[in-house]
């Protein structure tokens, strides 16, 4: 079984004008087989967290730790951390003109493997994870995410995640800007994922519908840099139906 762990994580932002203090002292642990749904509002610090696992530059530890199987990942490069099995779904993915889909994939994979996969195994791989998003064929010839729509940038992203294999993957709101038709799909991605229990997923989202499709084993609730509470699934449908409103004021009465 695989192991996430944060203890007791700050984290500054730079920015033109300095460092600003954006976590403040985050605890969570997350297990294969996992899903926690992070939950909170606008400048929380959801994001912040997503991109400081991942490695981001713009993003300063300034204290805590945090390991992965009992590794420090603050420690390693960013595709050091993507080869010990942490994946990223951004929310806003880049275009990379004149990188093919499929180019892509198979460089990212062999990256991982250590070694290339072969050939004609590979295209079925591809072809049936492409199927499973409602993606055309020739969706693998076109170059990564240059005139996607925001629906297919998101599906992608899930291609990527059932082809790669990753330990956890944090989906940092996934959802947004989503249609109905579009999120079933991109869910049902994630549940294809989360069939193999030796994976997890730290889900970022501000509503509570992607939990309609991918059950979330626990719900954080994040305000100011910090998990102001946890629970199970109905914490969630808690949050849809009254808001943040009364953690935002305890931690403005904190402060």
């Amino acid at each position: 079984m695989a192991t996430l762990q944060i203890n007791d994580l700050h984290v500054d932002v730079l920015t033109e004008s300095g460092p600003k203090n954006i976590l403040k002292g985050v605890n969570l642990t997350m297990s294969s087989g996992e899903v926690h749904a992070i939950m909170g509002p606008n400048g929380s610090g959801k994001s912040t967290l997503a991109y400081t696992l991942a490695g981001h530059p713009k993003y300063k530890v300034t204290g805590g730790s945090v390991t992965m199987d009992g590794e420090d990942l603050l420690a390693m490069t960013v595709d050091q951390r993507a080869r010990a099995g942490l994946f990223l779904a951004m929310q806003y993915p880049v275009e990379i003109p004149g990188v093919s889909v499929s180019n892509f994939l198979r460089s990212a994979r062999t990256a991982i493997d250590g070694q290339a996969p072969k050939l004609r195994t590979w295209v079925k791989e591809v072809d049936a994870a492409l199927q499973r998003q409602d993606l055309d064929d020739d969706f693998a010839d076109r170059s990564v995410n240059e005139g996607f729509s925001g629906g297919e940038k998101k599906r992608h992203e899930m291609t990527q995640l059932e082809l790669l294999h990753p330990k956890f993957a944090i989906l940092d709101e996934t959802d947004s800007g989503l249609d109905i038709d579009a999120l079933k799909v991109v869910s049902t991605g994630v549940n294809h994922y989360l069939e193999d229990r030796s994976h997890g997923v730290m889900l970022i989202t501000h509503y509570t519908r992607i939990l309609r499709y991918i059950k979330a084993t626990q719900v954080h609730v994040f305000v100011d840099g910090r998990v102001a509470e946890t629970g199970g699934p109905e914490l969630g449908e808690q949050l849809e139906a009254e808001g943040y409103e009364k953690y935002v004021e305890a931690a403005k009465a904190n402060a």
